[in-house]
């Protein structure tokens, strides 16, 4: 084990979906034999069937993948990302173990896991490895304060790309707002990265730093930035609003509402609303009690009928209304997804209209009595 280094590895995004968060890995090089391994927990086949839909109910299964360190390397230099590594600070004793460990791992009844986005993924994997492996206790620097939460270190990842935040934003919940603990904020490895490198491991009788030598393998090349759809979801919001408003004033000059578009927007909320619905059994904890649910709701396909038949009588319309201010209410707990509010706007003008339609005619039935 003297001629063996272990090594974390991180490489910083690139432009791919799959990889706007980053990516770490576990490095065996043997420099004795020239041995020099990769060890990566995120190895998955994007043409596994249903791969989208089994990812977003977290029922994704990822696996160890063992590849040459200098082709694992080409890869990574090929998107443009910074590949760095931090050589661990290490007994012989320690050494071992996690070569053991990885070894273990690599066993085909052990290889796959169950892969969570937030609390088990290709970083937290090799954290865990390292930290049972240690002699001692692994102790990381002070948490700077506020702790962002889930969301807020999502968002930092996909700033160059709308709509996978807005994608993001619209399934998750609550839990995705709270202040994280350090130990979650390791599910991106850049952070891992950071807080090893402040790190120390504590036995009874000695303290060592984690990290014995920090190297850039490759440099951060140029990334390309291919193009997405061209307009973002606030201004498509902001399309729809102003159509919402254009038909607004169309009914009040004609005396009548469009019920075409009531059936539309009760279509598509109510679509939206059962896969938000679904997602409450979603494997992802942070999926659950996502208060978009109040506007994205199946219960419009329930009135959708008696919409569709100009039922006045029908319940829905103060329904609706309850649940615009509910939706409000609960945006002091969660941050919603881009152009909600702009919805909710649409939807409470649809109250508005058809709450002034019944008076009209409540007014004129009366003037004939």
């Amino acid at each position: 084990m003297d001629s063996v280094e272990i090594g974390l590895i991180t490489c910083s995004p690139h432009e791919e979906v799959y990889s706007l968060y980053g990516h770490t890995a576990l490095r065996y090089h043997n420099l004795k034999t020239k041995e020099d391994l990769t060890f990566n927990y995120g190895v998955f086949n994007y043409n596994q069937p249903f791969f989208v839909l089994r990812f977003v109910f977290g029922k994704t299964d990822y696996e160890l993948g063992i590849a040459p360190f200098d082709e694992f390397c080409k890869y990574y230099a090929k998107w443009g990302s910074e590949v760095s590594e931090q050589v661990l600070n290490l007994t012989a004793a320690e050494k071992l173990r996690i070569t053991n460990a990885l070894a273990t791992n690599w066993q085909p009844e052990n290889r796959v896991y169950r892969y969570n986005f937030f609390y088990d993924n290709c970083a937290t994997r090799p954290r865990g490895i390292v930290e049972r492996c240690l002699d001692g206790l692994l102790t990381y620097p002070p948490l700077a304060l506020p702790a962002p939460s889930f969301r807020e270190m999502i968002h930092e990842h996909t700033a160059n790309h709308p709509w996978a935040a807005f994608g993001n934003d619209l399934l998750l919940g609550v839990k995705a707002d709270m202040a994280t603990t350090q130990r979650e904020q390791h599910f991106l490895p850049e952070n891992l990265r950071h807080d090893f490198d402040g790190a120390y491991i504590v036995t009874s009788d000695s303290v060592r730093p984690i990290v014995k030598e920090r190297r850039i393998i490759v440099a951060k090349g140029k990334q390309v930035i291919e193009s997405e759809f061209p307009l973002t979801p606030i201004q498509c919001a902001l399309i729809l609003l102003a159509v919402a408003l254009l038909l607004n004033i169309a009914e009040w000059l004609r005396r009548r509402t469009f019920v075409w578009w009531d059936a539309t927007l009760m279509g598509f909320t109510g679509i939206v609303g059962l896969l938000i619905v679904v997602m409450f059994t979603s494997e992802h904890p942070s999926t659950s009690t996502n208060l978009q649910v109040l506007l994205l709701n199946p219960l419009h396909l329930f009135f959708l009928r008696k919409v569709v038949k100009r039922d006045r009588h029908t319940r829905y319309w103060k329904l609706l209304l309850a649940l615009i201010v509910l939706f409000a209410i609960g945006g002091l707990w969660q941050d919603y997804a881009e152009g909600m509010y702009f919805l909710a706007l649409i939807l409470l003008s649809r109250y508005c209209i058809h709450a002034a339609e019944l008076r009209h005619f409540s007014v004129k039935g009366l003037l004939k009595t």
